[in-house]
């Protein structure tokens, strides 16, 4: 019997000298490559959101240091597992041909998954879009109330909400990165002077500038890009305002509303489609007799 123990104290002795203090080692380590990991991923995070300081940014930053965290936490931890494994004196090879047979498997039937998460990663990544954006993607347009790796999710003026898997956005329109413009199409007679028209325009947008309701919106006097093209029935001269972000179609809307009463204050005429009829003699004598 003591012989028995002895030999047992022996043989536990000897092996935790020797594969116990390398599993040992091995989970320390990987406790240290687990802490190094989250401060590589707080500093990814600082350096994603640079000098931009606002919610979205932090967001957007931590959501992808949260990412590179848990990719780097997982390999860290199925490579320790391995080896600790290994250590046991455990066949590691039919355990890693059925880990790949499952991971196949797993992969196949989730590639739409991992497309989106791909796909909304590089989206985070790149700064695509942001919550608060007004964007168009998929044949959708909206305003983005929520984007993760995932989905991206829109709402549309009627309030309509869209559902967009990541994986399906091959394009992204942002109507209101940085800046924006409202371009306008004028469209005046034949008969009118296109040098008074301009000085009009220049005339509305001085006064528009002077509001304070749409002073701060408005980044540059209206840019009038010149006579555009010769309609049917008009001359058509483009121009151009520089908002802020999402502040086009509100200051768009005063633009229009201006220009429509500055034109009938100068007398010049906004074509409109007319059609003119002519009538034949017969066909007012067929009329007259079927009258009767």
């Amino acid at each position: 019997m003591l012989n028995t123990l002895e030999n047992y104290l022996q043989h536990s002795t000897g092996w935790l000298m020797t594969t116990g203090l390398k599993i040992a080692l091995i989970i320390i380590l990987t406790i240290i490559l687990f802490k190094l990991t989250h401060t590589l991923s707080n500093r990814f995070s600082l350096i994603l959101m640079r000098r931009d300081l606002d919610l979205e940014s932090k967001k957007r930053a931590e959501t992808l240091a949260s990412v590179v965290r848990h990719l780097a936490q997982v390999i860290l931890l199925l490579f320790a597992s391995i080896t600790i494994i290994g250590q046991l004196g455990i066949e590691i090879g039919p355990i890693l041909a059925a880990a790949g047979i499952v991971g196949l498997a797993v992969g196949f039937g989730a590639q739409s998954l991992v497309k989106d998460v791909i796909n909304g990663f590089f989206i985070l990544l790149e700064d695509q879009i942001r919550v608060g954006d007004v964007v168009q993607i998929a044949d959708k347009n909206g305003v983005v109330e929520k984007v993760n790796l995932k989905l991206t999710i829109l709402r549309d003026v009627a309030g309509n909400v869209h559902y967009i898997p990541n994986g399906s956005i091959n394009v992204v329109t942002n109507m209101t990165k940085d800046f924006s413009y409202y371009v306008f199409d004028f469209g005046v007679a034949y008969k009118e002077n296109i040098e008074n028209v301009m000085n009009v325009l220049k005339q509305v947008d001085a006064e528009i500038q002077q509001n304070p309701e749409f002073a701060n919106d408005i980044l540059e006097p209206i840019e009038i890009l010149g006579l555009d093209k010769f309609a049917e029935s008009a001359l058509v001269i483009k121009a151009r305002v520089k908002t802020n972000p999402g502040k086009q179609w509100r200051v768009g809307r005063e633009y229009n509303r201006a220009i429509k009463l500055a034109f009938e204050r100068h007398n010049i005429e906004i074509p409109y489609p007319q059609i003119t009829m002519n009538m034949s003699k017969n066909f007012h004598s067929q009329q007259g007799y079927s009258a009767h």
